[in-house]
Formats: C-alpha cells, structure tokens, sequence
C-alpha cells in the first residue's frame, strides 16, 4: 500500500508540477511589451502572489511529522 501511495505521489507531483512550470512560462511571456502594457505594481502584485502560494505549499509539506524512530544515544 505505501508503494502505491509513493507510486500516485510520483505521477501525480511529476503531472502538477509540469503544469506549474508552464503556468509559469507563460505568466513570463507577458513580460513581451510588443504585445502587453503593465506596470511596476502589477508584476510585483504577481510575483508576491506566486511566492506566498509557494511558501503555503512548502510549509504544508513541512508539517508532516516524520515518525520518531531514532532512538537517542551517546
């Protein structure tokens, strides 16, 4: 059963993250003024959402306890 979690967790952190990245590629293609107009605010409005979703998504993973198993020795 955990290989099946470990398994799902592998597809489905591949998938998302593949898609983030594009996301990504094409927020940056916004940054072509031939084709866009925007100011200083609303690229740093972006980018500051963009780094608090990641921050709330590492701090998720962060949280998961890892099992005490090692024992204390000298």
């Amino acid at each position: 059963m955990a290989r099946d979690k470990s398994d799902a967790f592998k597809r489905l952190a591949e998938n998302r993250t593949n898609e983030a990245l594009g996301a990504i590629r094409k927020i940056g293609n916004l940054s072509n003024r031939n084709n866009y107009s925007f100011t200083l605010p609303q690229i740093e409005k972006i980018f500051s959402a963009l780094r608090a979703a990641l921050d709330t998504a590492e701090q998720r993973f962060s949280d998961v306890a890892e099992p005490d198993d090692e024992r204390f020795s000298l």
